[in-house]
């Protein structure tokens, strides 16, 4: 069984880091006055193109948009509601372990494929590596 994240998810050792630089440096561009916990998401489409953005928080903390969902908005926008996702990279400036949330993993279940892969912050400092199914095995779907 491999383990790396690059023999888990087919992708080069250099797109995975291209990943996680973009994400770490869009977490520099966040708004976050109230949690300071300052977050950066880089998309992966299938077609190859690379989408950011990053959490922006909200006096009212339940109309704060997280990273992912602000980079997959973005992603639809430019490149139409047919997107799919390859990999998405989570980082945060905090320098602690962060997974998607809940409602993330939910909207990058929405354009993701069997082979999503997500990278993010692992406890101990590395970069994990979890696919989509994974990392949701139980996902909302909505037969359209």
């Amino acid at each position: 069984m491999s383990t790396t994240p690059e023999d888990r998810s087919g992708l080069s050792t250099e797109t995975i880091a291209e990943l996680h630089k973009q994400a770490v440096a869009v977490a520099g561009q966040a708004y976050a006055p109230y949690s300071n916990f300052r977050v950066g998401a880089a998309l992966l489409l299938a077609t190859g193109e690379i989408v950011i953005g990053c959490n922006v928080e909200n006096a009212s903390y339940r109309l704060t948009t997280c990273a992912e969902q602000s980079a997959i908005a973005t992603a639809v926008s430019q490149y139409g509601p047919t997107i799919k996702l390859r990999a998405v990279a989570v980082a945060n400036l905090n320098g602690t372990a962060s997974q998607p949330c809940g409602a993330c993993r939910q909207t990058i279940l929405e354009f993701s494929t069997p082979e999503t892969w997500i990278f993010y912050p692992a406890e101990d400092g590395t970069i994990a590596v979890t696919s989509m199914s994974e990392m949701l095995p139980a996902g909302f779907h909505l037969a359209h």
